[in-house]
């Protein structure tokens, strides 16, 4: 495909039927969080989208978001989106190594310069002048700078990017930052997550594609239409926690029957993804659907948020340093709440044995 190509001409080429398009962009609008009446001007929208040049850069990462994207599913998404961008720098999916890899970024850079979106996973080690990464013989830090100069927007893919993740934490060696630390003068896009959601990651390209810029994002770079709600807000367990009902271990008749695994650590209350709606594996399951309590990993400075297993305190002081003001207050308000009808529950249970015991004395 051309770079002057249309997404329509490509589609025709492959013999893509506009009825299969249109049904592709109202799956696409549902995604979003957009209603059904923007499938029409998404599909307009793509369809004279031209081919942009994208760069992926790879630092102080374990490559779990390249296999996430991988992943991605979706009526067709991935297909599409690896259709109508040009990938042309990954480390791990090009076929190029070595002075031709570097040839093919800077080849990109120089003829696509403005125009490109630049992808970044992992954090940039800036301790010692960036010497614990580097690619090429350049360090993260002077190939992120030279490679943002002349990108349209960034895209921090999974925590480590966004915002320094497991390299970051505590006693953070090779003095790993996030993009948003170095860069300050383009548009970011924050998609954390550890890894992230291969139809996030997606989602959040081809939204850039349909409309040419940025999503709706949150105090913390994050798109809305993924992370406006928390874990809390969407599971499938929150009546539980409602009712006071909590698994106090992973295999006691609670955790059994599905109870709420607050007290078993889980930072859903404070954690903001869509994992409980998109899923993962397809939309098969989420860590939680499988038994196992969220860990809060698209929050800034979530290893070092105490431990996996503590269960997140009502007190706003204990959460505030991964959490924003906005957000402490609702998370210590709806577990406030929580404890509230645990409270009520007990004192009926209470109310209930007193009774009882009145009647057997009478």
């Amino acid at each position: 495909m051309s770079e002057d190509q249309t997404l329509a001409k490509l589609l025709q080429e492959q013999g893509v039927s506009r009825r299969g398009f249109l049904k592709f962009c109202a799956g696409l609008a549902t995604m979003m969080a957009l209603p059904a009446s923007m499938a029409p001007t998404i599909a307009e929208a793509l369809e004279n989208a031209k081919r942009p040049s994208v760069i992926w850069l790879s630092f102080q990462e374990c490559t779990g978001c390249t296999e996430s994207l991988t992943r991605s599913h979706s009526p067709t998404l991935e297909n599409l989106i690896f259709d109508v961008i040009s990938l042309d720098y990954h480390h791990t999916l090009m076929a190029p190594s070595g002075t031709a890899a570097e040839d093919s970024r800077l080849q990109a850079i120089k003829e696509h310069h403005g125009k490109y979106l630049l992808v970044v996973d992992g954090s940039i080690p800036i301790k010692d002048g960036g010497v614990y990464s580097t690619i090429a013989g350049i360090s993260n830090l002077d190939m992120l700078k030279e490679t943002a100069e002349g990108a349209a927007a960034i895209i921090s893919v999974g925590t480590c990017a966004a915002y320094g993740g497991l390299p970051y934490a505590d006693p953070n060696p090779t003095g790993a930052v996030s993009v948003s630390s170095i860069i300050r003068d383009k548009p970011i896009i924050n998609i954390p997550g550890c890894p992230p959601i291969p139809v996030v990651i997606t989602g959040v390209l081809a939204h850039f594609l349909t409309f040419g810029k940025i999503p709706e994002l949150d105090s913390f770079g994050r798109p809305l239409s993924f992370y406006g709600d928390s874990i809390h807000d969407r599971c499938y367990r929150r009546p539980f926690y409602d009712q006071g009902k909590f698994a106090k271990t992973f295999d006691d008749e609670g955790a059994r029957k599905g109870w709420c695994l607050y007290e078993l650590g889980c930072k859903g209350p404070t954690t903001h993804n869509a994992c409980a709606t998109e899923k993962w594996n397809q939309g098969t399951s989420f860590p939680i659907q499988s038994g196992h309590g969220c860990i809060g990993c698209s929050e800034p400075g979530f290893w070092d948020a105490g431990g996996l297993y503590q269960p997140v305190t009502a007190s706003p002081t204990d959460i505030s340093d991964y959490v924003a003001p906005a957000l402490v207050a609702g998370a210590a308000a709806g577990i406030a709440a929580g404890l509230a009808n645990r409270m009520k529950k007990a004192s009926a249970e209470k109310n209930h044995q007193k009774v009882t015991n009145d009647d057997l004395q009478t």
